[in-house]
């Protein structure tokens, strides 16, 4: 399984560790998921999503049916 948020599509990015001598390593920095369970009531069912943070949010303003319609037309699902 792939650290991406389902809703809103945030991915683990790559930046520099950088020491106190100023010498720099790579480092990945990954995305606060969870792994939730929803109640649709549009499907009458149970989902189960990976969100981040901030798409737990957006679950939270717009509703799931609405932040699953934005997903999909954003190609996230």
């Amino acid at each position: 399984m792939s650290k991406v948020c389902q809703i809103t599509g945030k991915k683990a990015i790559t930046g520099n560790n950088v020491s106190h001598s100023k010498r720099r390593t790579k480092r990945k920095f990954n995305v606060n998921l969870f792994k939730r369970k929803f109640y649709w009531p549009e499907q009458d069912a149970w989902i189960q999503l990976t969100v981040s943070a901030a798409g737990l949010r957006v679950i939270n303003r717009l509703g799931i049916d609405a932040a699953l319609r934005k997903a999909a037309a954003q190609g996230n699902l």
